[in-house]
């Protein structure tokens, strides 16, 4: 059974314990409205993808 020879320091179980924290969404703007969206995704407001309508978009 593997038992740790030494005490981990503080330093380095937090250091391993931080790259699992939730990071928030890299959000870009949309260059026909301006809205926010994630990147390689239609835009919900407009529904323009790379400089095309992709979905129709209605009004309610």
């Amino acid at each position: 059974m593997g038992v740790p020879k030494r005490r981990m320091s503080k330093m380095r179980l937090r250091t391993r314990k931080a790259s699992h924290r939730p990071k928030a969404p890299q959000l870009s703007v949309c260059a026909q409205c301006g809205a926010r969206v994630l990147p390689h995704r239609v835009c919900p407001s407009c529904g323009y993808y790379k400089g095309r309508q992709v979905v129709s978009v209605t009004a309610a």
